[in-house]
C-alpha cells in the first residue's frame, strides 16, 4: 500500500490558505503569483506530518528515514517532464516563460526542444552516472530535471561538479573543465540539493543503481557525482530561496508528492554528510 502522508492534500503553493486550515480556519487563498512566504507555522507542520519520522535522526538513521518517507511518490514518463518544467520552473515576472538554470535566461515555455538556443531537460544528477537513462524513476525525476539552453546543457555534459574551469561564453559566470562543471553562483546550492536527494532517494533498492556522492570528479559512469565537500560549501553559502522553494512546494503539490528535504531543513546536509 502506498504511504501517503496526512499534509499531502494541503495547498503548499498558497501558504496563508495552508496553515489556515491546518489552524482550523477559513482564508481565502492568495493570487498563484503571491511570493512563497514561509511563516512557522508551515514549517512546523510539515515537521509535524510530512517529517515526523525523520526528527531527531542523524547519520546513516535520518539518511533511512527520508529515504522512506521521499520514496513515496507519483513518479513521471519523461515525455510529461516537459509540461511539469513548466509549471515548476515558471519566472515569476512572466508566466509565459521559464528561467534555465546555468544561464538564468527567462524564455517561453514553448520554445522547448532540440535545437540552437531552445531549452531541453537537463539532468543535474547526470543520466550516465549510474546508467539510469530517461526511465521512469531518476531518469524522470523533476527535482533534479531543470530547463537549460540546449548548447549548455551539451557543454555541461555528463561531468561532476567543482570549482574552476574556463568560463562559458553563452553562460557567464558558469566555469567548465575536461571533468567538472562549476554553476553561477545563484544556482550553487540548488545543485547541490538536487545532487543529495538524488542520493537519499535512490538507495539501489529500485531496480536502480544505489546513487552516491564523493569526493572526487571524472566519476564517469560509476553510480557517484561529486565533488561532496564543494557541493555542501555550496549548500551553506548559497541557502534555499523564494524560487526553490516555490518549485519544491510545487512539485510537491501538484507533480511528485515528495519534497527534497534540504530545501527545507539545509542543516540536514551537514547531519548527514
Amino acid at each position: 500500500m502506498s504511504r501517503r502522508h496526512p499534509f499531502y492534500a494541503r495547498p503548499l503553493l498558497a501558504t496563508a490558505a495552508a496553515v489556515a486550515v491546518l489552524a482550523g480556519t477559513a482564508a481565502a487563498a492568495p493570487a498563484a503569483d503571491t511570493p512563497p512566504e514561509r511563516p512557522a507555522t508551515l514549517a512546523a507542520a510539515l515537521d509535524d506530518t510530512y517529517y515526523q519520522d525523520a526528527l531527531g535522526k542523524t547519520g546513516t538513521e535520518l539518511k533511512a528515514a527520508l529515504h522512506t518517507i521521499i520514496s513515496d511518490q507519483t513518479k513521471l514518463s519523461y515525455s510529461q517532464v516537459w509540461d511539469a518544467l513548466k509549471a515548476t520552473d515558471e519566472d515569476p515576472a512572466n508566466s509565459s516563460n521559464v528561467i534555465l538554470l546555468y544561464t538564468g535566461r527567462s524564455q517561453s515555455k514553448n520554445d522547448n526542444g532540440g535545437n540552437a538556443d531552445q531549452w531541453n531537460r537537463e539532468h543535474v544528477w547526470a543520466k550516465s552516472h549510474g546508467d539510469f537513462g530517461t526511465a521512469t524513476g531518476p531518469g524522470t525525476d523533476i527535482h533534479h530535471l531543470r530547463p537549460e539552453d540546449v548548447s549548455v546543457n551539451s557543454a555541461r555534459g555528463n561531468k561532476d561538479f567543482d570549482n574552476g574551469g574556463s568560463q562559458l561564453g553563452e553562460a557567464p559566470g558558469n566555469y567548465t573543465d575536461g571533468d567538472s562543471f562549476e554553476p553561477r553562483d545563484a544556482v550553487k546550492g540548488d545543485v547541490a540539493r538536487m545532487i543529495l536527494y538524488m542520493a537519499v532517494r535512490y538507495e539501489g533498492n529500485d531496480s536502480f543503481a544505489d546513487l552516491e556522492p564523493n569526493d572526487q570528479v571524472n566519476n564517469g559512469s560509476a553510480p557517484k557525482m561529486g565533488k561532496l565537500s564543494v557541493l555542501k560549501q555550496w549548500s551553506q553559502e548559497d541557502p534555499p530561496d523564494a524560487f526553490e522553494k516555490r518549485r519544491n512546494d510545487v512539485i510537491f503539490e501538484q507533480f511528485q508528492h515528495n519534497r527534497n528535504p534540504f530545501i527545507d531543513h539545509p542543516e540536514w546536509v551537514g547531519a548527514i554528510w
